[in-house]
This record gives structure tokens, sequence and C-alpha cells, in this order.
């Protein structure tokens, strides 16, 4: 329903395509009770059969749609993708500076009043329960892993990550799926102004701690490349975050060639 866009869904478009569907029942049952009654009685079984059908089909479709979680990347389908599927949920831990895991919270029932679905707190029960999530459109500065050292300002970078998203509700667009097995997708955050939304690789570029992701299958969302290229020479100019020295530093994607070089050469 929200598929093309690249703004979360507004609020209640579950209830609206319930009340929606109610609405179309009660049209349809209104202009074929009348003919339907002066029927033989087999008829009228079979037609409120056929209706049963049909109701059961809608009403799985909302559920698959609107209730169901999807509980980790590999239960994200291909349809997902393909329709550049919008889903919200709750960040439980960023790992590295571009990437985060999320925790579907699909429907109602997750906030007070009407809480009655929790999510888990501990690494034991949220095992194989998250989203691993791939932010689009940008790169990071990389933090030490596989032997290799941590590259200037990437902890600066988790850092931003983590005061703007860790343990806030978020928004994603779901885009692909890389290499590794993450979802790419276009995250999004509540602004300050009411029913408003602030994209959060825009944000963290703004910010100086990120560079643009111009790699194969790069996704921009509907700012387009130029636009994020545009707010990343406004970050440089203005030597934020991990611009301050100048440009002349290595970028995460020239790090990450040079490691690679490195255990080819090895090889």
């Amino acid at each position: 329903m929200f598929s093309s866009s690249s703004s979360p869904p507004p609020k209640g478009s579950w209830k609206e395509s319930i009340t929606s569907a109610q609405n179309n029942v009660r049209n349809l049952f209104d202009t074929v009770a009348s003919p339907v009654k002066k029927l033989p009685y087999e008829a009228q079984l079979g037609l409120a059969m056929l209706g049963s059908s049909v109701l059961t089909v809608g009403g799985l479709r909302v559920y698959k749609r609107y209730v169901r979680r999807i509980p980790n990347s590999e239960s994200v389908t291909a349809s997902d993708l393909s329709k550049r599927r919008w889903i919200k949920g709750v960040v439980t831990s960023v790992g590295d500076a571009d990437n985060f895991r999320l925790y579907h919270t699909p429907g109602i029932g997750w906030r007070w009043p009407l809480k009655f679905r929790w999510i888990p707190k501990t690494s034991k029960e949220l095992k194989n329960q998250t989203l691993h999530i791939r932010m689009a459109g940008v790169d990071a500065p990389e933090a030490a892993h596989f032997g290799k050292p941590a590259q200037e300002y990437s902890q600066e970078a988790l850092d931003w990550l983590k005061q703007r998203v860790e343990g806030k509700r978020v928004w994603c667009q779901l885009i692909h799926r890389d290499q590794y097995g993450r979802i790419v997708s276009i995250p999004m955050i509540k602004s300050f102004i009411p029913f408003r939304y602030r994209c959060v690789s825009l944000e963290m570029l703004r910010a100086g701690w990120a560079d643009v992701y111009e790699q194969s299958n790069a996704d921009y969302g509907k700012w387009g490349k130029d636009h994020f290229l545009s707010v990343l020479a406004e970050a440089q100019r203005a030597k934020r975050g991990m611009w301050a020295k100048g440009t002349s530093g290595e970028t995460p994607s020239e790090y990450k060639k040079r490691h690679a070089a490195g255990v080819a050469n090895k090889v």
C-alpha cells in the first residue's frame, strides 16, 4: 500500500484497511441479500460458504501485512523487497556505524494504553528475532574486526548512530539483501515537526560521520545520489565530524579496498 513511497506510511493505515474491508463486505451483503433470499436453500448455503472464504482470505491478507511479525532477515521475502515494503520496529542494538538490529513491531499492542505485546530484553531472547539492517546510501568509518585496526573516527560515528536510533522506533523501507545477508534499507525517524520524518542516512551525512556509498546496488531513496553528494559536500566544507582535518584522509571505501588488497597479496 505504501511500497513506492520514501516516507513512512501514516498511522492508522492498518485500521483503515480493516474498516474499508468491513464496509465493502456490508455493501456487498446489502446488494445481494435481497435476491439471495429468493434462491433455494442449497444455493444460499453455497453463497454463504463462498462469502466466508472471501472473508478468510481478506483476513489473512490483513494479518500478513499489518499483524504478522517478521522475525529476522531470513524471513524477509522477495515480495517484501520488490515492493520496497515499509516496516516499523525498535532498534535493539547498533553494531557498526552504518548498521543496526531492528525488532519488527507491526500493528498494535506495543505501547500503552493498549500494550499486550513486549519486546525481548536479553540477548538470548533476541537471538534470531531481529532484522540486520544496513543503512542505504552511506558508508561509515570501519570499526576494528577480523584482525584489522579501527579506522579513525569509527568510535565517534558509532556513538552518533547509537544516540540517534538505539532503543528508539524506526521506520525502514526494505530495498534488497546484500552479500552478507543484511537488509539494505532507508531508515527514518520522527522529526520534531508532527507527522514528519527524517532520513537517518542523510542526517549522518550532514553531521559528517559518513561518506556516500557509491558501490554496486547503491540506493538513495526518493532523494537520489546527487542530493546525497550535495549533503556530503556541505559537511566537508563545514569540516564536520570525520572531515575535521579536511578531505585528504582515507575514506571507508578506500580503507576496505586497501585491506582487501593486502589479503589478496598474502594469498
